[in-house]
């Protein structure tokens, strides 16, 4: 089985952070691959960067379809452009915020979301309503970090993260937390154990997802809404 898990932003070590994640959760057998997108924004924070993101993010998934990708993963707690890659793409394509909410919803009665920057909390909340799980998710919590300070060695990120976290625990009463950032994802272990809760990354759980689909012999369907393109 071959996955790609595409970072939809143009930070290579960003990629490359996301792809050591994914494989550490992919089970024997599966061929992890990963892509950035080129000529994206640096980094995704709003809604003009995930819509520049996507003709390199589209790119990539038409490629992957081309090879035969079994899978693919899209790397971006916003979801960009998830409708579009499934019109493209014939094996299943997940986001990383919906993989990340779906199981929390799995694992607790309730969960809170800790992502980056504040202008990031409106888009995921409007995509955990979508999702059907507002009445699950206590509450979107910024860190107020950008998104490559996650990047920065020697930056106090990941203590602002883990500040954070315990904060919702404190204030929001929730029995899990997922990480609204997929440049959080080397933080998963160190933040469990910090925090003593579930924390769920999004890019783990999606690869497990897409295995498991996959495994299951299930593909996107093709009948109406997630049809090929139409040849224009």
């Amino acid at each position: 089985m071959e996955i790609l898990v595409v970072n939809p932003n143009s930070t290579q070590t960003m990629t490359d952070k996301i792809v050591e994640a994914a494989r550490a959760a992919a089970g024997p057998g599966t061929v992890i691959q990963g892509a950035t997108a080129a000529g994206s924004p640096a980094s995704i924070e709003g809604h003009y960067d995930e819509a520049m993101s996507l003709p390199g993010l589209l790119a990539r998934v038409r490629e992957a379809e081309a090879q035969g990708i079994d899978g693919i993963v899209v790397a971006c707690f916003d979801d960009p452009g998830i409708a579009a890659c499934r019109e493209l793409a014939s094996g299943p394509v997940l986001g990383i915020c919906e993989a990340a909410v779906k199981a929390a919803s799995m694992l607790a009665t309730s969960f809170s979301v800790v992502t980056t920057l504040p202008r990031s909390v409106p888009v995921i909340e409007h995509l955990i309503h979508g999702y059907g799980l507002s009445h699950q998710c206590r509450r979107v919590r910024s860190a107020a970090i950008p998104v490559l300070a996650l990047e920065e060695p020697g930056s106090n990120a990941r203590i602002k993260v883990r500040d954070e976290i315990l904060c919702a625990i404190r204030e929001d009463r929730c029995e899990a937390v997922v990480l609204g950032c997929a440049g959080m994802a080397d933080l998963t272990a160190w933040l469990s154990e910090e925090t003593g809760i579930p924390v769920i990354d999004g890019v783990s759980v999606a690869t497990r997802m897409i295995e498991a689909l996959v495994g299951a012999g299930l593909k996107t369907s093709k009948i109406n809404a997630y049809a090929f393109p139409n040849q224009k």
